[in-house]
């Protein structure tokens, strides 16, 4: 990222601040409800995720480990804006224990195999069918697209909802306060799936495009980004 090794500690030094205040917020998302939650989070540009689900194509929103994002599917959900994330199931206790703190901030749907069309059909306005959040699993498809510099294996996830059903994705990225208290909500400008005809090159180019919004974002706020796997783990062949 281009910075000093002092700079480095001090971005380590808030992260791990900003990690033991989500810890806690996470604790009480049982207490949240519309009311308290809309002093708590706020958007910039709502009227882009009412637009993009105007076209009836659904939406794919990305997203990223920024800030407390599980106070942003809760913040979604105060709006009204209709959102369903699939995810498989965990046999970890610690996450069963995670998604009961979890419980009513949003629609949560666990699969064992592919997701389900009813949830992600197009064309919805109510119920969990008009937007999409996808968090990709062990073993499902990767596309390598430089990020920060290195190739690195992308989720094929968000490519794949663009394509089939010509949804448009809105990058939805939220980072805390200066103040410690409350959180920022940035909505960006929806990204387009380009069909040309050859998949895989067009499946790169989207998910080149939201990868440069991730990083983009991630430059900006760099001690918000609570992600402390190796992103880097898989090799990359090309």
């Amino acid at each position: 990222m281009g910075v000093t090794a002092r700079d480095a500690r001090e971005i380590i030094h808030r992260l791990f601040l900003n990690l033991g205040m989500t810890a806690m917020e996470i604790l009480y998302m049982p207490a949240l409800n519309k009311d308290n939650i809309r002093g708590l989070v706020s958007f910039d540009r709502p009227d882009i995720l009412w637009e993009a689900l105007a076209k009836k194509r659904g939406v794919v929103m990305l997203a990223c480990h920024m800030d407390n994002w599980e106070w942003l599917g809760a913040a979604l959900a105060s709006t009204a804006f209709p959102s369903v994330q699939w995810k498989s199931p965990s046999p970890i206790r610690c996450t069963a224990i995670f998604s009961m703190s979890c419980a009513g901030a949003w629609d949560r749907k666990s699969s064992p195999g592919a997701p389900t069309r009813s949830w992600l059909r197009p064309g919805h306005e109510k119920g969990p069918d008009a937007g999409a959040h996808r968090r990709p699993g062990r073993g499902l498809p990767r596309i390598f697209v430089p990020f920060f510099g290195k190739m690195a294996s992308t989720p094929e996830g968000p490519a794949y909802f663009a394509r089939k059903f010509k949804a448009p994705v809105v990058p939805i990225f939220m980072v805390r306060k200066p103040s410690g208290y409350g959180h920022q909500v940035f909505v960006k400008e929806p990204i387009y799936y380009e069909d040309t005809g050859n998949q895989e090159k067009d499946d790169y180019r989207i998910t080149l495009k939201m990868t440069q919004e991730v990083e983009k974002i991630i430059r900006q706020y760099p001690d918000n980004w609570i992600w402390f796997q190796h992103r880097w783990n898989t090799p990359w062949n090309g």
